[in-house]
């Protein structure tokens, strides 16, 4: 039988799958016609996404992410959920020259602590809340300027078309994720979850 990879040839190595514990340390939602959230004490989801949320939704328009699709083009959503960790706000604020951002500013659903690097989680990581909600994670969230004019102006910025344009910068590989619901229920804020890495490969050049 061919032996497509060969020892010798070590194509690329392999990073076995791996479990992180965590917790959810708070949770918000959006109205529905804005991407900005609000802090609530739990979230109702359900194969759409959060219940009434902005980004609520089976399906989606593609936008500027999916330059392969005339804009507008219906496709799955899978970009339900928004997740963002307060020590990778903390690092964009500090670029920022502010004090803090706050993941409402941002359109955050949820804050999670107990995942170092959590924008580097690979798409496919699973979130299995002890509630028995699981999210999936689609892909890290690319900041763009909407979110950096919501971050401006919020925080007082004096110049709210320079902090647009500085936080996509600012906050590259720390925006957090885009996730979906696999199995839905209820999350109440500060519940802890198991966090499923799944196996990694990278090839050698």
């Amino acid at each position: 039988m061919l032996d497509l990879f060969p020892e010798t040839e070590k194509p690329f190595d392999i990073i076995p799958a791996r479990k992180l514990s965590a917790r959810a340390a708070a949770l918000y939602v959006a109205s529905s016609d804005d991407f900005q959230t609000r802090s609530v004490e739990a979230l109702r989801l359900g194969f759409a996404g959060i219940d009434g949320d902005f980004h609520a939704g089976a399906t989606r328009r593609s936008g500027g992410r999916e330059p392969w699709y005339p804009r507008g083009t219906e496709m799955r959503n899978e970009r339900q959920l928004s997740i963002v960790a307060a020590d990778e706000l903390a690092v964009v604020a500090e670029r920022m020259g502010l004090a803090e951002i706050k993941p409402e500013w941002i359109g955050a659903n949820m804050l999670i602590e107990g995942v170092p690097h959590l924008s580097m989680l690979p798409a496919g990581s699973l979130l299995f809340f002890k509630g028995g909600v699981t999210i999936k994670v689609d892909a890290q969230n690319g900041p763009c300027r909407l979110a950096g004019r919501a971050v401006a102006e919020n925080a007082g910025m004096a110049d709210i078309e320079a902090g647009a344009l500085l936080f996509p910068k600012a906050a590259k590989r720390l925006r957090g994720l885009v996730a979906w619901v696999e199995k839905p229920g209820v999350i109440k804020a500060g519940e802890e979850m198991s966090v499923r890495v799944p196996e990694q490969w990278i090839y050698q050049a």
